[in-house]
Order: structure tokens, then sequence, then C-alpha cells
């Protein structure tokens, strides 16, 4: 699957993925290969994400939206201020 993560200030992430894990507003959810199409809205919480052969990569976020179509992977978030590297 093929992930791109965008926020306000620019691309974070632009990687192929085994699985990722969103935190939904109805509660979290993962995504695989083959996944149906869907359009979420993102509450605040913890993208979890595995790049083949790597250790899963989390990133914190605010809010954001995913969009799942055809096993692409898009997503606009608002960092969470800690990634933003403010204080809290």
């Amino acid at each position: 699957m093929e992930l791109v993560i965008v926020s306000p200030s620019g691309i974070l992430s632009q990687v192929s993925i085994e699985k990722i894990t969103f935190p939904g507003e109805e509660g979290s959810f993962t995504v695989l290969p083959g996944h149906a199409s869907l359009i979420a809205h993102l509450r605040s919480g913890v993208i979890d994400y595995t790049v083949t052969g790597q250790p899963s990569t989390q990133l914190v976020i605010q809010s954001g939206f995913v969009r799942v179509h055809e096993d692409q992977i898009d997503v606009c978030v608002e960092l969470s201020e800690t990634e933003k590297g403010e204080k809290v």
C-alpha cells in the first residue's frame, strides 16, 4: 500500500507500508492491503504504520482526515503540539 501523510507544513511521509492504524472518530481502525474504499475523520491520537522490514512508526496527531482507495492511503493531519516541537 502507498501512504502519503501531509500537514499544513508539507509532506510528512511518503512510503510503501504493510499496515496502518488510525485514531478514528468512532474508535481505532486498521487498514490492510485490499481494504474497502473509505473516507474518515481522525481524532486526536496516534497513527501507527509499518514499513516492510522496519519497526512501526508512530505519529501523534491532533485531528485529520484519511482517504483509502485501491491501496492508496492519503492522510491530511494537524500535528499535536508535541510533534510540532512545542511545549504542551
